[in-house]
């Protein structure tokens, strides 16, 4: 197959490699331990304390029963991961016809709380994507909003999607996909659903789960899947699970950041395919991200072996 490549910044990332996963036979989710998992355990254990940080780890290969987890049941935040279950539930809602991918979406920038449906605004300078909020008053199709909120992890294209979808059905969605442990529960920023203890949660296990579905081409159809795919490879923040990765190595992945946690959840492609998702959380982003680029090394130097 001729391999063609998508520029990402100043890098370029292979992808006829996403449709080689997609189109193959994913095992059952009760794998085997992963060889060496006591070692692995041990090592991760040992980064977490030297780093002074908490970690908890999915990984699963996508060609073989073979399986390694470390305390992959502990809720962490969600941060910007809850992004992956409302592209999922985009996808659905486009097959079924509810909401066409084309379909243009006006760019507000006012939402209603969930906790008593008083209005609140998001801010271009805490979002990680500012210039959607230079289109308020004009329409993005929801095809667009889907890859700014994957790909740049813009805050307003997600708020906009979750109107149209329901958080509700993004949950049933979730839970239908086997993701038990991601709990989508409001859109982003809503301060009062905050104060109420009312957050988007995640665990590790939950995350891999809906990644392995879009790997396996589960999570909508084949078809929608390998799209969703495309839309990961393109992620533009690289310094967690890639940046520990050996050179060229394919990754669809989605990251996510708050002022605790760190997160990145990817489908990590080569001879041996592979689901990881490494969850961080405690000091501050310049520790935890070469954390999760640590524990993607030492997981990869596992499970691409023959």
């Amino acid at each position: 197959m001729t391999q063609h490549t998508r520029t990402v910044g100043s890098r370029q990332w292979p992808v006829a490699a996403p449709f080689l996963v997609v189109a193959a036979t994913v095992t059952s989710l009760a794998a085997q331990p992963a060889p060496d998992s006591a070692a692995l355990t041990a090592s991760i254990d040992a980064l977490a304390r030297d780093r002074g940080v908490e970690v908890a780890v999915a990984a699963r290969r996508l060609d073989a029963a073979v399986a390694f987890a470390r305390r992959d049941e502990v809720v962490f935040h969600a941060a910007s991961t809850m992004k992956v279950p409302v592209m999922i539930e985009l996808y659905r809602q486009a097959v079924e016809g509810r909401v066409p991918l084309d379909m243009p979406v006006p760019v507000v920038n006012e939402f209603r709380s969930m906790v008593d449906g008083s209005p609140f605004a998001l801010s271009a300078e805490d979002d990680s994507e500012p210039t959607l909020y230079a289109a308020l008053g004009q329409s993005r199709p929801a095809r667009e909003l889907c890859e700014l909120m994957i790909t740049r992890s813009s805050n307003l294209a997600t708020n906009l999607l979750i109107d149209r979808l329901g958080v509700e059905r993004i949950q049933e969605t979730v839970e239908r996909l086997g993701g038990a442990g991601m709990t989508v529960r409001r859109k982003l920023e809503d301060g009062k659903a905050y104060e109420q203890g009312l957050s988007n949660t995640t665990t590790a296990r939950g995350l891999a789960a809906l990644m392995e579905a879009i790997a396996s081409g589960r999570a909508v159809s084949p078809a929608a899947s390998r799209e969703m795919v495309e839309i990961l490879t393109r992620q533009a923040f690289r310094d967690g699970i890639p940046a520990g990765l050996p050179p060229g190595t394919v990754v669809a992945h989605k990251t996510g950041e708050i002022s605790s946690v760190n997160h990145d959840a990817a489908i990590v492609f080569g001879p041996h395919p592979h689901v990881l998702v490494v969850l961080v959380r405690g000091r501050d982003a310049a520790v935890r991200e070469p954390v999760i680029a640590e524990v993607a090394r030492r997981v990869h130097a596992v499970l691409a072996r023959p």
